[in-house]
């Protein structure tokens, strides 16, 4: 029988495996709620030429002053409560999934992301912000004193 070299970390591969198994899994919910009192709304962020564009899902709000966005040391927070109104008494109800309450949800921006003249659109239950790219270049070739 040949010596097998003690390794403290070998269990630690098969836990990362049951870990990458489980979150490969499709569990959209999990993903989604942080809790029963918060919500962390799904995001998309890709840029173009001049800016980057995040998308928000948000269905279901009914007023702009329900959404909050907030800008604050390159970090983008978006922020507010989704109300529904149910006719439904509570021993009627069979299933109840879709969210209502407050919402959070923080990003990091990019480096050369301007924070003047961001603008925000919301149609069909998705919340559009438009952030400008800084139009001066922050890439700078560093000249080497050789010896």
């Amino acid at each position: 029988m040949a010596l097998i070299p003690f390794d403290p970390f070998r269990h630690l591969e098969s836990i990362r495996r049951d870990m990458n198994r489980f979150f490969a899994s499709d569990f959209p919910s999990l993903f989604t709620h942080m809790d029963e009192q918060h919500w962390m709304p799904r995001i998309d962020m890709h840029e173009t030429a001049n800016e980057y564009v995040v998308s928000c899902d948000l269905p279901g709000l009914e007023r702009k002053e329900d959404v909050h966005i907030d800008v604050q040391n390159n970090m983008l927070t978006i922020s507010g409560t989704i109300q529904r109104h149910h006719d439904v008494r509570e021993e009627q109800m069979h299933r109840r999934e879709r969210f209502f309450g407050r919402f959070q949800r923080s990003i990091t921006l990019p480096a050369d992301a301007a924070t003047e003249n961001i603008r925000a659109t919301y149609k069909n239950g998705v919340l559009d912000i438009h952030i400008p790219k800084t139009t001066t270049g922050t890439k700078k070739r560093v000249d080497i004193e050789f010896h």
